[in-house]
């Protein structure tokens, strides 16, 4: 090991399909450490295959922190990430432990960090997915889907108001209310390492359609059907994960099998690139970029 003085936090990050899972491990079994899941679709439970969430055998005896643990119907946000890891990490650190934190959420990060400041944030995937249903299932019947998600906010607006809706929708997505988050950093700012991996876009993009044949060998669209079929579960962000819908509409024969492993594969390209441009925007020079889980291992 290069470094007698190892790190406090191990942050990592990357695109979809990237390795980061296989990387956390290894780094969690050379430091001392524990595994925290920093993506935001791996925290629901019944998405084990298609949120691509570590098996117990792919965890290397590890601690893993904050996986399958949410229901799909109700609402999380990164302000309800960020309170599970205050309480998390004494817990860690009281086992002599490290946390390594791990995913493809940037916002997450950015919570950690204390970067979140002290207005409401709305995820784009928010945005998207609200606005989406809107058009597709009209105002009256988010209303309705507003009224139990926030009664109060529902008891302000009317039915036939399309806009108010989906931006109430919205915020009951939002990192947090304002002011009721601190924005002081979860870590401290000494001897944290933080890793992007990034790897050649050819290269990701094999492994994408690689993985997504791996998963629904391992039983997707099975996983699909059972999750579309709880109640409540796809009126949430959960149902946003990529290849729940187009299995679905495979099932019930809205498409073939063929055009929806297509889809799922363009969309999770689509997805991997917007991880990178924001990674390569929103994170500074103390990230360290590098190509692949075997390169940041050969630098212990």
């Amino acid at each position: 090991m290069k470094n007698a003085v190892g790190p406090s936090a191990i942050l990592i990050a990357g695109p979809t399909a990237s390795g980061k899972s296989a990387l956390a491990v290894e780094l969690a079994r050379a430091f001392g450490g524990e595994v925290v899941n920093a993506d935001s679709m791996q925290v629901y439970d019944g998405l084990r295959i298609l949120s691509a969430r570590p098996e117990p055998s792919d965890m290397g005896g590890v601690l893993h922190h904050l996986y399958g643990h949410r229901d799909p119907a109700a609402p999380y946000s990164a302000g309800d990430w960020s309170r599970e890891v205050a309480a998390l990490l004494p817990e860690i650190t009281s086992r002599g432990a490290i946390p390594v934190f791990c995913g493809g959420t940037g916002l997450y990060f950015t919570a950690l960090e204390g970067g979140l400041g002290d207005k409401p944030v709305v995820p784009e995937a928010a945005r998207t997915f609200w606005r989406a249903r809107m058009a597709q299932e009209g105002p009256a019947r988010l209303h309705a889907v507003l009224a139990e998600r926030d009664p109060e906010a529902a008891s302000r607006i009317r039915a036939s108001d399309p806009q108010r809706i989906t931006r109430a929708l919205e915020l009951s997505e939002a990192v947090t209310p304002p002011g009721s988050l601190t924005t002081k950093a979860l870590i401290p700012a000494g001897r944290v390492r933080r890793i992007v991996i990034a790897p050649p876009r050819d290269l990701l993009r094999e492994r994408i359609a690689a993985r997504f044949d791996a998963m629904l060998a391992a039983g997707a669209m099975e996983e699909a059907l059972a999750f579309a079929a709880r109640p409540g579960a796809m009126d949430g962000l959960a149902a946003k994960a990529i290849g729940l819908t187009e299995l679905v509409a495979a099932q019930a024969g809205k498409v073939t099998p063929e055009a929806a492993r297509a889809a799922a594969i363009t969309r999770t390209r689509q997805y991997a690139k917007r991880q990178e441009t924001w990674f390569r925007n929103q994170f500074g020079p103390e990230w360290q970029r590098i190509e692949s889980a075997e390169a940041a291992l050969l630098e212990l």
